[in-house]
């Protein structure tokens, strides 16, 4: 060991790696391999059990540290103890498990990696010959068949029936456009033609024109999903059963003095929290089994919907209007992505559940069919549906608590998805009697301190509710004498304090472990919503094509003079009036009156008298008289 006193706080993280390199070198002298985080874990858990006398406080002299080293490696070596095999259970599926969204992400981004160089050598080719042309296209055929999956590339069949579907869409006669492309366009057009080909080759499958090596993933996961569901259930109720057996005898324990100097020598509570750790994984990959289950007949009814769609627009027509054929081979290139990704998460289900199930071989070993049975002679075993059925007429009466809040179904909204704290066990019988018993909401729901917690009887909420706090610190308690239980029961916040390793800080001669307190502050960094600009181009040369082509100037010829009025000229503007409508009088209408001629003539009509006189007589009015 080296000299802790004259070490710095920066030589203190090398040190305790140091010290978990010396736990795996020791286990791996001795024939046990194991990995760092398992064997930080359990120092963790060796720290934390108060029977080992070791403190977050303490200071950590040399020779604490070789107590330590030395009581990991027992505790690793130990491969009799159900604890260990918990611990390992909670490691593997810490490190392996992932949900869904991260599953499927991953896997498309190694999908991605792995198709890059081919796509980096279609897009920066720039083919000048005929042969160069029909090697890029080659190329296209070889990305758009390992992209689809469907078929092995060097089934030459498979590659004839690939071509044949590109071809239909993207004949050899369009390459001069598609060099012509920025690479952002190429690679999206790729991924295009890769969703066109898959669905013409997924439609000729349906036709039974070919598709021959593309496997009928929907038959297969119609088939597969449920039997890996039934899988899945059949160890979970092995884990109900035993689970069940464990409590029944450790509740004889704790009614007769007998039961116990007879059973103590077995690790029923080791093996009880090693059960209920093996359910609550199986609990997620079932309901990871029956979410896929439910997804995949969608996805089922939507194929069919899709090919049926399919099979009515082209009703053996000569030619067809891409509008309508190609956004229904895209659905089905999609539904059939789909179809593979549930393939992968189904293979990844299985995986883990086989995996896990080497965590739970302890229990067959400690405690044999036979043994059992013969212990558990006499006694009644109850299932958790039926003390949770005993406890339904029960309910605590709020009047008797003035201090506390209790949460019941009729008079709480999403009752049922309220977050219960330990993993929905009682609260009360985890630090009392070590024990993980199913806790009823029925009987009211506890909130303190805003968490939420159950119980599997009345009397034992009523204890509880007396002071709460109390029996929160024995739950932590129990859980340092069990590090399993941190896992088990969602401790994990009240053991924040601890790092993944062991703390130590540099001291006189000694290691002394420090609380921290992490803080963090945010800042936007973009407080704007991003306007990315599709068309930007950077290249001067093809903003220079780009005009040329828009302006279409090949075939036109530009003429420019200058003459002296126009050199220097800048422009000039000026102000006028608009023109308004306006009118003038030249003259004016007048009248005047004459006197109109009145002349009368006497004597016409004759008279006795031979001879005629007339006489004139003129009455005209005078002109100054009028």
């Amino acid at each position: 060991m080296p000299e802790l006193s004259s070490m710095s706080c920066d030589q203190t993280e090398s040190v305790i790696k140091k010290i978990i390199r010396e736990i795996g070198q020791e286990c791996a002298a001795q024939g046990q391999t194991v990995s760092e985080t398992l064997v930080a874990f359990v120092v963790k858990a060796v720290v934390l059990d108060p029977r080992n006398d070791f403190s977050v406080d303490q200071i950590l002299t040399k020779t604490d540290v070789q107590n330590l080293i030395q009581l990991c490696v027992t505790r690793l070596l130990d491969t009799t103890n159900p604890s260990l095999s918990t611990i390992k259970m909670q490691v593997y599926f810490d490190m392996n498990y992932a949900n869904r969204a991260e599953l499927l992400s991953e896997q498309h981004h190694v999908l991605e990696g792995r198709l890059a160089p081919v796509v980096r050598d279609i897009t920066d080719s720039r083919p000048r010959v005929q042969e160069e042309v029909e090697n890029v296209y080659r190329k296209i055929v070889s990305y758009v068949l390992l992209r689809s999956g469907l078929g092995s590339p060097t089934d030459i069949e498979v590659v004839r029936e690939v071509t044949a579907a590109l071809q239909s869409v993207f004949p050899q006669t369009e390459m001069i456009t598609f060099i012509s492309l920025s690479k952002k366009n190429k690679e999206q057009q790729l991924k295009n033609l890769a969703m066109l080909v898959t669905g013409i080759r997924l439609y000729n499958k349906e036709c039974r024109k070919g598709g021959s090596s593309i496997d009928d993933l929907p038959a297969i996961l119609n088939e597969a999903i449920p039997s890996a569901t039934r899988a899945v259930d059949e160890s979970l109720n092995t884990c109900h059963k035993l689970a069940h057996r464990y409590t029944a005898l450790l509740e004889s324990m704790q009614e007769d003095q007998h039961r116990y100097t007879q059973l103590s020598s077995f690790k029923l509570k080791e093996a009880l929290f090693n059960v209920r750790q093996y359910e609550a994984f199986l609990c997620i990959l079932l309901s990871d089994a029956i979410t896929s289950a439910q997804e995949v007949e969608k996805m089922n009814v939507q194929f069919a919907a899709t090919m049926e769609q399919l099979k009515n627009t082209v009703q053996n027509k000569v030619s067809i209007d891409t509008k309508e054929v190609f956004p229904l081979f895209v659905a089905l290139s999609n539904l059939w992505t789909s179809f593979q990704d549930q393939t992968l998460l189904l293979s990844f289900l299985t995986n883990m559940t086989n995996n896990l199930q080497q965590f739970s071989e302890i229990q067959s070993q400690l405690f044999p069919e036979e043994v059992l049975t013969s212990l558990l002679e006499g006694l009644t075993v109850k299932s958790d549906e039926e003390r949770i059925r005993e406890t339904m007429g029960t309910r605590v009466n709020v009047s008797d608590f003035k201090n506390q809040e209790w949460l019941f179904p009729e008079t709480t909204d999403n009752f049922d998805q309220l977050l219960i704290q330990y993993h929905g066990f009682c609260a009360h019988a985890i630090g009392v009697r070590g024990l993980t018993l199913p806790g009823n909401p029925a009987i009211g729901i506890l909130k303190h301190k805003e968490r939420c917690y159950v119980f599997s009887s009345k009397e034992a909420a009523y204890i509880f509710a007396q002071d709460p706090d109390k029996f929160i610190q024995l739950n932590i308690e129990k859980a340092k004498e069990h590090a399993e239980l941190i896992q088990l029961l969602e401790l994990r916040h009240q053991f924040e304090y601890l790092a993944p390793y062991a703390q130590a800080r540099n001291a006189d001669k000694c290691l002394k472990p420090t609380t921290k307190c992490d803080s963090s502050t945010q800042t936007d960094t973009h407080i704007l919503p991003p306007t990315i600009v599709t068309s930007y181009e950077w290249n001067e040369w093809e903003l220079r094509r780009k005009a040329i082509k828009l302006a279409n100037l090949r075939r036109k010829l530009t003429r420019a003079m200058q003459t002296d009025l126009s050199h220097m000229r800048r422009e000039n503007s000026t102000q006028v009036y608009l023109p308004k409508d306006v009118s003038t009088q030249t003259k004016r209408d007048n009248s005047s009156n004459v006197p109109r001629p009145q002349i009368f003539l006497e004597g016409l009509q004759g008279g006795s008298s031979p001879t005629t006189h007339m006489v004139k007589v003129d009455l005209t009015r005078a002109v100054d008289e009028t």
